[in-house]
């Protein structure tokens, strides 16, 4: 009897997470686009700054091909005490969020999201390999492959989306943001 060898993900696109009403979401939905990938929580005193400033940038670059995903996270301070449906219902109405709102999941520990377990593995320095804190965000770039990692603190409005790591892009000139031609 022989078995397969466990394949490796290679990108965020290799993972399969479930949305808030629970229905399997494949990450390769988001080929293509920039990604900024944010564990969040209803309250937290970084809530209203975050989702309002989420909701910004969302809104400014989404037709450029940037998308968030928000993954509430209960680990922290038990500040994400809600169910999904709670969580929808609380961000979709105080803040008017038009990003994808996925399944509460875990982000540090043995029983960590496999995609936060995937997005742990870059070489961050200081950071290590757990998640400090409610509103930790990662940036990942249009192949899949993480390129930055935030604190916590760092206002979603400062994190540098022209980055030039993110530029290089082999999808159609349609998708293509608008800052591909800054230097």
């Amino acid at each position: 009897m022989s078995s397969q060898p466990q394949k490796y993900p290679e990108s965020v696109y290799d993972f399969t997470v479930k949305d808030a009403k629970g229905n399997d979401v494949s990450l390769s939905f988001y080929k293509g686009k920039v990604v900024l990938i944010v564990n969040v929580a209803s309250k937290c005193g970084m809530t209203n700054s975050n989702y309002t400033e989420l909701n910004d940038l969302y809104r400014k670059y989404k037709d450029q091909g940037l998308e968030v995903l928000a993954f509430p996270c209960n680990q922290f301070g038990d500040e994400e005490p809600g169910n999904n449906e709670e969580i929808a219902d609380f961000v979709c109405t105080r803040f008017k969020s038009e990003f994808p709102i996925f399944d509460k999941i875990e982000v540090n520990g043995e029983d960590a999201s496999p995609l936060y377990k995937f997005l742990k593995t870059g070489k961050w320095g200081i950071f290590g390999d757990d998640i400090q804190w409610n509103f930790g965000k990662f940036l990942v770039n249009k192949h899949g492959q993480v390129v930055d990692r935030y604190y916590p603190t760092t206002s979603p409005l400062s994190i540098e989306v022209n980055n030039p790591r993110i530029r290089n892009s082999r999808c159609s000139s349609s998708l293509r943001f608008s800052w591909d031609s800054h230097a």
